[in-house]
């Protein structure tokens, strides 16, 4: 006859299923859209595409993202998304977009010389 498992145990396994679909790999990055991100990132020229602005107050320089590496783009949107970079305006504007907008963004970004 067979006892019963410890609660422990039980519960163990129970959660095995859970904790190898949490080990399995992330999808593969999304593919991202030129023409749209050419849409998202209209109002991004207010600050972006003016070479060599400065905000006022706090200071801090405003790079040029035409050009950059897609990779960059990716990590910097996502980055003030999760509020890991500070900055209020781009925090705000990075909050409004989905995972397909900010790669779409970064592939219309990295394509402009």
């Amino acid at each position: 006859m067979m006892r019963p498992l410890p609660i422990a145990a039980s519960l163990m396994l129970a959660l095995l299923p859970l904790a190898l679909a949490a080990q399995e790999p992330a999808p593969a990055s999304t593919a991202g859209n030129a023409a749209n991100g050419k849409q998202l990132t209209y109002t991004c020229q207010g600050c972006h595409g003016v070479v060599g602005y400065k905000n006022v107050y706090p200071s801090y320089h405003v790079p040029k993202l035409g050009g950059q590496s897609q990779q960059y783009l990716l990590n910097a949107l996502t980055e003030y998304k999760q509020g890991k970079r500070k900055h209020p305006t781009m925090q705000a504007q990075a909050e409004s977009f989905s995972d397909q907008d900010i790669a779409d963004i970064a592939v219309f970004l990295s394509s402009l010389k």
